[in-house]
């Protein structure tokens, strides 16, 4: 399933721009990382191979764990057109190390309704504790699919080539905490299966992230507990003995929104150890906390999901 929609997404773009006037471009990369002289089945390598793209590439993490770091960060950052520097912090890689996976997304679209940027304009934006900013204001007035419910409004903001999309979802001001706690795989489905078709004066805040953490402990919480224990972790399918368990895993991901479109990137780390007269328009503005995801549309796969809580940081 995962190599068939590995295909699917690699044939999107063709085509169509990117945010940067250049060609669009959606990376999926993996790749493995193995001591060198480590005995890795073959049967694992082949499934790596056959459905998730990745090869084994070797490295001495035993006698050079500094170099191995800084060659994988170097890939990392490659795929990822240098916006993820710096994946594994200086200290992860050890002589203890036996494997690292790396898996880097790349994104960059121009929107098929593009901002004119001479509309942007300073506005505020309501932050959750009360206080207010002024941040660069986007606007266009255009039709979009939207929807409306119980505490929020979503938008679907489409790329060139009309394959994959920002899907914003705009909740009440005074109920941000709730919405996001209710929003699981479900009332995503079932709000954008809700949009339809409405002629909108659209606001949008420009904004660019970057955001990096260890996932250990959210995988914990999350049920994935002996994984990272070394006396209950079987991991016996890559080499054939239960000596490997999960030492770290690594995140981070960059976003950047403005008028043309969108860049995102990110990297992960798992080391082992219409016609006609337009209507009135409906008013959307962004002008408060708000969550978004970029969506392939045919498929549904959520590439990236974000929160926009202030757009000036």
């Amino acid at each position: 399933a995962f190599n068939a929609l590995d295909l699917e997404l690699a044939s999107r773009g063709q085509g169509a721009e990117g945010q940067d006037g250049e060609g669009f471009r959606l990376n999926i990369v993996n790749a493995i990382w193995g001591q060198t002289g480590y005995s890795f089945l073959p049967g694992f390598l082949d499934i790596l191979a056959e459905n998730y793209d990745a090869g084994l590439r070797l490295l001495d993490f035993q006698n050079a764990p500094e170099d191995s770091r800084v060659r994988i960060n170097n890939w990392v950052s490659d795929q990822t057109e240098d916006r993820i520097k710096d994946l594994i912090p200086q200290g992860s890689i050890t002589p203890l190390t036996r494997l690292v996976l790396t898996n880097a997304i790349y994104f960059n679209a121009a929107w098929l309704y593009p901002f004119d940027e001479k509309l942007t304009q300073d506005g505020p934006f309501h932050l959750l504790g009360g206080s207010q900013i002024t941040v660069p204001m986007m606007s266009q007035t255009e039709h979009f699919r939207y929807a409306s419910g119980d505490g929020y409004q979503a938008v679907e903001l489409p790329y060139d080539g009309e394959e994959l999309s920002m899907v914003v979802f705009l909740p009440e001001s005074d109920r941000f905490e709730e919405f996001e706690a209710s929003l699981d795989a479900g009332r995503v489905e079932a709000i954008i299966d809700n949009l339809d078709w409405k002629y909108l004066r659209l606001t949008v805040p420009k904004f660019k992230y970057e955001w990096g953490l260890g996932l250990v402990d959210t995988l914990k919480a999350m049920g994935m507990n002996d994984a990272f224990n070394p006396v209950v972790a079987d991991f016996s399918g890559m080499d054939g003995t239960r000596d490997l368990c999960i030492g770290d895993v690594l995140h981070k991901a960059f976003v950047s929104v403005d008028e043309a479109g969108t860049e995102a990137a990110a990297a992960t780390a798992v080391i082992m150890i219409g016609t006609g007269m337009p209507p009135t328009p409906i008013e959307l503005t962004l002008d408060h906390p708000f969550i978004f995801l970029i969506r392939d549309i045919e498929t549904g796969t959520i590439l990236f999901v974000g929160r926009v809580l202030n757009p000036g940081q």
